[in-house]
């Protein structure tokens, strides 16, 4: 059997592909070569667009055990001064979702791959070693050893390498990775408190950043606390990870008896970014394209990120929707976005192991000046970039390549939900609740006619929607879209079923021209004239 797509990897990033595929309707063959989950975790937070991305695949009731709003982070010295403050937005929450997460692991992963069963498209193989991959002109082909098998060749138009940091997909293709100059060792300690214990713990995520050994704490869900401590010269991996030198970095904070140790596992944070996202029908996405350090708590997000960039573009592309240079914006948007965010990371994390001492008085002078200016503290998402590149309106007005907020929305039945709910994660035209009513039914119409295109037009605007009024007619309940678009002076914007902006426009008059513009953009071709062009003109 053929399929259209062949993932190799389930760990988080290959299972968010393949839910997506699935969602998708894309034949997909998931290969793993565990036979289980690995029973730890790794990861520990992500933001508010990979919740929007749960969400969207119907996945935030059942997570939501396994997770918690993450808490804000705070830098401190050696004397206990504090010389940062990252924190999260304030609500009304832009994508209608707490700005980051604290995780499990294991039951996120577990979740994901449970979900896959409903998606009759996908199919999944575990305990398959992948031997080779081969890209041609005409389609792709992945060589594996079955257990029970054997050898066996299974084909397809596109194959995804999300088999991890040390991939060896890319090992074969021999593609290299630009180091980012970063690379420490560090321990990394996962413990479950014991009930009525870690009362006198910090409330918040606190950044060590002291000369003897820096280290982290971070808040988990439920009992579960994680320290993050870098390992110091003449300290081997194997002799931190023991149970004894553990809990004598521990005892700092609690005694002995008040938790118990879940996992000691040493990394080295890494900052590298491939090269080359392709080889023809070949793609990386996750730790296999990109290695980021925690500092941010993005490593996950980047790949999950990868997956929703990608799928919505091959699926359009394999059902002869768009052409296949839609496919070349992956690396042209996502690179650029990783390689900021990775630089981002790895300058928190060379601030946090500064063990110089002169050099750390500099930073605390610096930072504690910087926090003068700005007593309110960094907000975390603001140190997230957009897009610059790659599928795009050519116009760069407003908020281009910018996430599509999410907000509250009332509907003409009077029921209440999220945007995404309303129209799904497709392509969306918001228009403002201010336009002329015969020009928003025109541009409804020209909406309808694109059948090859799934558009979904937004009417936004402050007052409840009467009864009577057309399903795209929504009232924003906290104003959370509205007001938006008037800091970003558009009267309509497209955005994309990854929820980055194609393109705004000032007035909602020019929305037929923007609507043009994206069908030119997916068929690879120059817009072209309308009837509602010259009635808008």
């Amino acid at each position: 059997m053929n399929f259209d797509l062949i993932i190799v990897g389930l760990g988080p990033v290959g299972a968010v592909a393949a839910n997506l595929a699935g969602q998708a309707g894309l034949r997909t063959l998931v290969l793993e070569k565990s036979l289980t989950i690995f029973d730890k975790p790794r990861a520990m937070g992500f933001d508010q667009e990979v919740m929007r991305i749960f969400d969207n695949l119907g996945l935030s009731e059942k997570i939501a055990p396994y997770v918690m709003p993450y808490r804000s982070s705070i830098f401190q010295t050696t004397d206990s001064s504090v010389i940062l403050h990252i924190k999260a937005n304030e609500p009304p929450f832009q994508l209608g979702w707490a700005p980051n997460y604290a995780f499990k692991q294991p039951q996120i992963e577990s979740s994901l791959r449970a979900h896959l069963a409903s998606f009759p498209s996908v199919t999944v193989k575990l305990g398959v070693a992948v031997e080779v991959v081969h890209s041609g002109d005409d389609g792709a082909s992945v060589t594996v050893l079955e257990a029970s098998a054997g050898q066996r060749v299974y084909h397809a138009d596109y194959v995804l390498a999300c088999d991890g940091g040390t991939s060896p997909i890319r090992t074969q293709l021999g593609f290299d990775m630009e180091d980012l100059d970063f690379d420490e060792p560090w321990l990394v300690v996962d413990i479950l408190l014991k009930e009525g214990c870690g009362e006198n713990l910090p409330a918040t995520n606190v950044q060590y950043c002291e000369i003897a050994r820096p280290c982290t704490f971070i808040v988990g869900p439920g009992q579960l606390r994680r320290w993050e401590f870098m390992i110091n010269p003449g300290e081997t991996p194997a002799q931190v990870m023991e149970p004894a030198f553990v809990r004598q970095l521990v005892s700092r904070w609690l005694d002995d008896d008040e938790y118990e140790i879940w996992r000691a596992s040493s990394y080295r944070f890494h900052a590298l970014v491939l090269h080359n996202w392709r080889s023809g029908r070949v793609f990386f996405l996750g730790d296999a394209a990109h290695m980021t350090p925690p500092f941010l708590a993005q490593g996950m997000c980047q790949g999950i990120r990868d997956a929703a960039n990608l799928i919505w573009k091959l699926a359009l592309v394999r059902r002869g929707m768009a052409a296949p240079a839609l496919l070349d914006t992956y690396q042209a948007e996502r690179l650029p976005h990783v390689k900021q965010t990775t630089l981002v990371s790895k300058t928190l994390g060379k601030m946090i192991c500064e063990r110089d001492p002169a050099a750390a008085r500099q930073r605390d002078e610096r930072l504690l000046a910087e926090m003068a200016a700005n007593p309110g503290g960094t907000v975390r998402q603001s140190l997230i970039p957009g897009l610059g590149a790659g599928f795009l309106s050519s116009s760069h007005h407003g908020p281009r390549g910018q996430l599509l907020p999410q907000p509250l929305v009332r509907m003409p039945d009077g029921r209440e939900c999220l945007l995404d709910e309303v129209t799904g994660a497709t392509f969306r035209l918001a228009i403002s609740a201010d336009a002329d009513a015969a020009f928003v039914a025109q541009i409804a119409r020209e909406c309808d006619a694109l059948r090859d295109l799934p558009l979904e037009l937004v009417l936004v605007g402050t007052e409840p929607p009467a009864s009577s009024a057309p399903p795209y007619t929504l009232q924003d309940v906290n104003g959370v879209l509205g007001d938006w678009m008037r800091r970003h002076d558009c009267g309509a914007v497209i955005a994309r079923p990854d929820h980055y902006v194609f393109g705004a426009c000032r007035k909602p008059e020019d929305a037929g021209a923007l609507i043009r513009e994206l069908v030119a953009a997916l068929r690879a071709e120059k817009p072209q004239e309308s009837p509602l062009s010259a009635a808008c003109s």
